[in-house]
């Protein structure tokens, strides 16, 4: 039995379909992301798991139990499912002892644990209009899993915050699962939050899922072009230089287009195979350089650990079969 199971979820507004036949099912401890543009449906859809939206039709199973909408219940809400939104608030002037302890459903060596791994010890004495908005989120954070949920949804719980706070936050969420036995679903729009996080990610365009597999399987092999889009850069080759590109790597034709994400160009030789081009541009990013090549009638860009390179230098490129995805 799933600890999660959504099945046939639908719901209109203006006489559009912001949600339309969702699926899915989620296990316990299992890390689930779910990704797509502003208006895709995600925040919606963690509000209906939450029980706090009614969908129209379908269900939302919980520990095998249907989750009632706010149309069946007078207080909306699962006891068990913590929802974290964008706007989450905390009362003004009150210490952040005196906003935990009215949450408070646990023991004190509980509550003790809770606050270790919300990094929140130092921040106990502190009125709540002396935080920061990482501060404040980690509080709300922790006020939510005082209630001791067993899912918990976390909708964008990155956007605004610094680096600093936002690798805090990160590993929090990691701990969350391995120390007090959460699971979690996880929305955010940069990938770097998702891919190197969750165990499996669903991706949404208007309202419906076109795609769910591992972060692997959704960076290297996306569905369309829109999914290779919100995962990083990518090069997409369509035309005649489909044959050529195909070639370069070995591969039959398999598509109308074919995707290549920059890092997985290799600088070569003429010896090995390599294709002829001219670097129109060269960027410097630290670890890694990007560049701007022009080749087989063409232009793209790549990532690479070889520096120094220069605008109207000659660069061989290679790829190798499994660098490909034909759309």
């Amino acid at each position: 039995m799933s600890l999660l199971s959504v099945s046939g979820i639908s719901l209109q507004e203006n006489d559009k379909f912001a949600l339309k036949d969702i699926n899915f099912t989620q296990e316990k401890f299992q890390k689930l992301a779910i990704a797509g543009e502003t208006g895709a449906g995600k925040s919606t859809l963690l509000q209906i798991v939450a029980g706090l939206i009614q969908p129209e039709t379908g269900e939302v199973r919980f520990e095998d139990k249907i989750i009632r909408g706010p149309a069946d219940k007078l207080v909306p809400g699962h006891p068990a499912i913590a929802y974290l939104s964008q706007q989450f608030e905390l009362p003004q002037f009150l210490r952040v002892e005196q906003v935990l302890r009215y949450a408070n459903k646990l023991s004190v060596e509980q509550a003790r644990t809770l606050y270790d791994v919300c990094r929140i010890n130092h921040l106990i004495t502190r009125k709540t209009n002396q935080l920061s908005g990482g501060e404040r989120q980690r509080i709300a954070l922790a006020k939510l899993l005082l209630a001791s949920p067993t899912l918990l949804l976390l909708d964008e719980p990155f956007s605004n915050l610094d680096r600093v706070h936002k690798n805090i936050l990160k590993s929090i969420i990691q701990d969350l699962g391995e120390k007090l036995g959460i699971t979690c679903i996880l929305i955010s729009h940069d990938p770097h939050d998702t891919l190197s996080w969750a165990d499996e990610i669903i991706v949404m365009k208007a309202g419906q899922i076109i795609q769910r597999g591992t972060p692997v399987q959704i960076y290297r092999q996306p569905v369309d072009e829109y999914t290779a889009a919100l995962f990083g850069d990518y090069n997409l080759i369509s035309g005649e230089q489909v044959a050529v590109f195909s070639k370069l790597a070995g591969v039959e034709i398999k598509g109308e287009s074919l995707v290549v994400r920059p890092e997985e160009f290799k600088i070569a030789s003429e010896e090995n195979g390599g294709l002829l081009g001219e670097i129109s541009k060269a960027r410097f990013f630290g670890s890694y350089s990007e560049l701007e090549i022009q080749l087989a009638g063409t232009s793209i860009t790549i990532k690479t650990d070889a520096h120094g390179m220069v605008p109207g230098a000659p660069v061989y490129i290679s790829l190798t079969p499994d660098s490909v995805w034909f759309l």
